[in-house]
């Protein structure tokens, strides 16, 4: 009797990544052990992606870690991936972080809700007054290099290659979560000070429209997404970042059934990206 054939994925993670608040590795290990009910599948860490990816119908690129640590080897991957037509999931048309931080310039500059942000000295009066300012390299993640300074050190600061935004005295962080255009779960943080203390939120449907507008924005058709906003005092939401490369999931912390339905969602999306891919 002959043997099906099933899709073979390459799962790019760093399970020893030492992550803050968050374990990586268990979350990669539970949605590896669900993604091979459906799939034949290894996984390698993000500098071997390279090397191997060319023997899989598709590569899924999850937690993989800050690409500034291995940006050589993310770049060589990017440019062959798209040379050899090699379908990569998240797809790298993303328009959020997976492009770096000039997404946030753009949103603001077009009147979103973000939090206003700006790369040049002469742009320093469309910030609003604030008691610190956070300073962040436009190719950082995971908080590396992130400093907070007062208004008078902003003339002195060698623009360029940072963003400047003032800091928001916000009330929590909230995040929702994506699978292609469809909402799953949403988790805050109700300690400013404890990002990754999470607990379920129930998101009103003006929160959906917000996120929703976010996700509509990025136009990615495939893919998790993940959408990362603050309360403000006056109580409106503005978006922190739109993570849509490889944004951690938190799954451990969301109850079963919710945990269930997303790995179903997860293995839909990726035979529907397979299938548009021609590689079913």
């Amino acid at each position: 009797m002959p043997v099906s054939v099933r899709p073979r994925l390459l799962f790019v993670t760093d399970l020893a990544y030492p992550a803050r608040g968050r374990r990586y590795c268990d979350e990669d290990i539970f949605l590896t052990s669900r993604l091979r009910e459906d799939f034949d599948l290894a996984l390698c860490h993000p500098r071997e992606a390279l090397a191997l990816m060319d023997g899989f119908d598709a590569v899924v690129v999850r937690n993989s870690g800050p690409v500034l640590h291995y940006q050589d080897a993310y770049d060589a991957f990017r440019d062959r991936a798209t040379a050899w037509g090699i379908p990569v999931y998240n797809p790298l048309s993303g328009r959020g972080d997976m492009a770096g931080k000039q997404y946030l310039l753009d949103l603001t500059a077009d009147g979103h809700p973000v939090i206003p942000t700006v790369d040049r000295l002469a742009d320093l009066d469309v910030l609003p007054a604030a008691q610190q300012y956070a300073v962040k390299p436009k190719a950082g993640a995971d908080s590396i290099g992130l400093e907070f300074v007062t208004r008078e050190r902003l003339s002195h600061l060698t623009y360029g290659d940072v963003l400047v935004q003032p800091r928001i005295d916000f009330r929590y962080e909230v995040s929702f979560y994506f699978v292609d255009d469809a909402f799953q779960y949403a988790l805050y943080a109700p300690d400013p000070e404890r990002r990754w203390v999470l607990e379920p939120y129930e998101p009103t449907g003006a929160d959906l429209d917000f996120a929703r507008r976010f996700i509509d924005w990025n136009t990615i058709t495939s893919g998790i997404q993940r959408v990362d906003a603050c309360r403000a005092p006056d109580g409106e939401l503005l978006l922190v970042e739109l993570e849509d490369l490889n944004p951690y999931l938190s799954l451990d912390l969301v109850a079963d059934e919710t945990r269930q339905h997303f790995v179903a969602a997860m293995k839909a999306s990726i035979h529907r990206f397979l299938d548009m891919a021609g590689r079913l």
